[in-house]
């Protein structure tokens, strides 16, 4: 009885077999089991630092050497992976939602756009890859055949950026550890270090530049008309406004992010409106927009004085944008410290 193969089953096939056709002729080539000149068997060269087991949300993958075929999933971490001068590795990249870092948009204009969301399966498979690295939960959704199992299955090690491993509250060492972390399995922890410093040094920059200044509560508006989506106190966003010499109102959200109710932003008093610019949820106009003509929020300190901070949502997730973010923040919330 013949034996049916699935789409991924049959590439891992035909690439085992094209592995064993190489194979065989570097025997044929070389003689089976020849010596090297020194007298011992030939052994490929392991890259300093490897091999290296790394365990990213419960999944410990062990790299015998960097990957090479990389597929990115969501904007950040291909944003990543080319900060630290890694774009020869990069063979795909998918759902951009904000406008690329100057410095970095050639690069990203170059690379192969497989998907403007999240790519099927078989279109990641078709880049052949030999890692794939989501910048959210959903990079990896069971439910659309692209989970890290079938991945796996299929040969290709796979990596979830951290603030999506289900942690209680997200800070900027996130962001840091993640870059350490990718330095690390791509076999450059010199670069990852030097990238490191730069952000601690714009980060550091920023917050010095408001210290002693008092802290000006802050209202997240992602999204929503009937209620408010915002970010909740475990979310990277609290930890940049604090940073920022802000408050964010709804600290005490226990959740990244969550839905609140028009009654309590108004309740809270915000001073500032911190508005998350993405693809797909309403322009940056079209908010304030709403916001403003909103007659319940007539009052709030930051409709009456029109003070709103924009920031894309790239900037507020574990990636080299947030500490573009503190500066962006600090600049809105304590303008005067800046002139």
């Amino acid at each position: 009885m013949s034996q049916l193969f699935t789409p991924a089953r049959t590439r891992g096939f035909l690439r085992a077999t094209a592995a064993a056709v190489a194979l065989s002729s570097v025997l044929l080539t070389t003689g089976c089991g020849s010596p090297d000149e020194s007298g011992g068997d030939a052994k490929a060269a392991v890259p300093a630092g490897f091999p290296v087991t790394i365990d990213n949300c419960g999944v410990k993958t062990t790299y015998d050497e960097p990957p090479s075929r990389v597929v990115t999933i969501h904007q950040h971490p291909a944003e990543l992976m080319l900060a630290l001068r890694l774009k020869d590795r990069v063979v795909g990249t998918a759902f951009p939602d904000s406008a690329v870092l100057p410095e970095l948009k050639k690069d990203y204009e170059a690379i192969p756009e497989l998907a403007k969301k999240e790519p099927s399966f078989e279109r990641i498979l078709d880049a052949e890859p030999d890692f794939v690295y989501g910048g959210y939960g959903s990079a990896f959704a069971e439910n659309e055949g692209r989970s890290r199992t079938a991945f796996a299955d299929a040969g290709i090690d796979t990596y979830l950026n951290r603030e999506y491993c289900g942690k209680k509250q997200v800070t900027m060492k996130d962001t840091y550890d993640e870059i350490r972390t990718i330095g690390t399995i791509f076999g450059v922890p010199d670069r990852a270090d030097k990238l490191v410093t730069d952000l601690q040094r714009r980060v550091g920059k920023a917050a010095t530049e408001v210290e002693g200044e008092p802290g000006v509560p802050v209202f997240v508006y992602d999204s929503g008309d009937k209620s408010a989506f915002t970010a909740g106190g475990k979310s990277l966003g609290t930890d940049l406004i604090r940073l920022a010499g802000g408050e964010n109102v709804f600290t005490d959200l226990d959740d990244v992010f969550g839905d609140v109710s028009w009654e309590q932003v108004v309740e809270r008093k915000p001073e500032v409106i911190a508005i998350y610019d993405y693809a797909g949820a309403g322009s940056v106009d079209e908010k304030k927009k709403f916001l403003l003509s909103q007659p319940a929020l007539a009052d709030v300190p930051a409709i009456r004085n029109k003070r709103f901070v924009v920031l894309p949502l790239t900037a507020t997730l574990v990636g080299i944008r947030s500490a573009y973010a503190v500066d962006d923040l600090a600049r809105g919330l304590h303008p005067k410290s800046f002139r």
